[in-house]
């Protein structure tokens, strides 16, 4: 761990945390960039005795209610004691002067995050079931909790929730566009075109896959993170983008984005993940088809976001050099997966 950091004033962090949380930091601060996190920002801080998790948004360009770190906080203090695992929060600060964008703290909490295949395979193959099972069913939980029994009635719009959707991932492909990529907008319109009725409104994650969960050396669910795409919304959209993140990589080369699960990882299939998802929340599931496309359209405007503010060296961290060429076979399996419909 070091005291200077990319994006992170350690100093000016101390001197925020000792006048609005005093007694929390006891010693020097010191931190590290966490790897893995391709949007917002995430550093592990602690004092020698603590330790903390800090967020914030990309150092570049962002559209902006991407990275609403407010929108993240809410969210993770309204589920506080709910069944659905987060880290508790110490503070939030919109004041962009103490260290250059928005922030929150929150609780570190210890416990593996699974990101390779170097990881994965080395769970048996009852505890890879068992670890897909367990991210199905928390998600089906996170769906059945009643928005308004949280504090989060007022969180979202459900009303018009798909169409703003795809009309709000088209403005951030928009505001990343550095190229032309093959179909892209041929995948949003025909979305656009074909929004299926939603069945039930829920607490949306927007980015809900394995790597964004922490696990136990118990092998159980105690931390689910990264809610800055959250809203009330329809609950099918997060299935439709686990099935991506599941399966929907196989066979692309050089993926620094999905790595570890699906089938050919020894873990049950995407459509067993969405039959135990369908029996456990009782959802209709006939137009998920539209739902897994979105997903491809949604993480290829994410990571075309990500490849715009690497070629404009806005990006801290590595693994991103290869994020570029994951876009277009991503853009393609969703207009496939439109024609199957």
């Amino acid at each position: 761990m070091t005291d200077e950091l990319p994006g992170l004033d350690l100093g000016k962090l101390r001197a925020h945390l000792d006048v609005e949380r005093p007694g929390l930091v006891r010693g020097q601060l010191t931190g590290e960039l966490v790897q893995g996190g391709r949007s917002n920002l995430t550093y592990l801080v602690g004092d020698g005795a603590s330790q903390w998790v800090v967020r914030r948004p990309p150092l570049g360009h962002v559209l902006a209610t991407a990275h609403d770190m407010s929108r993240e906080h809410t969210v993770l203090s309204a589920l506080a004691g709910s069944s659905v695992p987060v880290p508790r929060t110490e503070l939030l600060c919109r004041d962009e002067e103490v260290i250059g964008a928005p922030f929150y703290v929150m609780d570190y909490v210890p416990g593996t995050v699974y990101r390779s295949p170097e990881q994965t395979e080395r769970l048996s193959e009852p505890a890879r079931g068992e670890l897909a099972g367990q991210l199905v069913d928390v998600l089906a939980d996170l769906h059945t909790i009643d928005p308004a029994s949280v504090g989060l009635g007022e969180f979202g719009r459900p009303e018009g929730f798909l169409q703003r959707q795809v009309k709000r991932w088209r403005k951030q492909l928009e505001a990343s566009t550095s190229r032309e990529v093959p179909g892209i907008e041929q995948l949003a319109e025909r979305l656009a075109s074909s929004v299926p009725e939603t069945r039930r409104n829920g607490i949306v994650h927007g980015d809900y896959r394995l790597d964004n969960v922490i696990v136990d050396d118990a092998q159980n669910i105690v931390a689910v993170l990264d809610w800055e795409m959250a809203t009330v919304g329809d609950p099918l959209t997060d299935l439709g983008i686990l099935a991506v993140y599941w399966e929907g990589f196989s066979g692309i080369s050089d993926n620094p984005i999905a790595k570890g699960v699906g089938p050919e990882y020894g873990f049950p299939s995407a459509r067993e993940l969405l039959e135990r998802y369908g029996a456990r929340s009782e959802l209709d599931l006939s137009a998920l088809d539209w739902y897994i496309a979105f997903g491809y359209f949604k993480i290829a405007v994410i990571l075309e976001g990500i490849h715009y503010r690497f070629i404009h060296n806005q990006t801290v961290g590595e693994g991103f050099d290869h994020v570029g060429a994951l876009v277009a076979p991503l853009v393609a399996q969703g207009l496939a997966t439109l024609e199957e419909a």
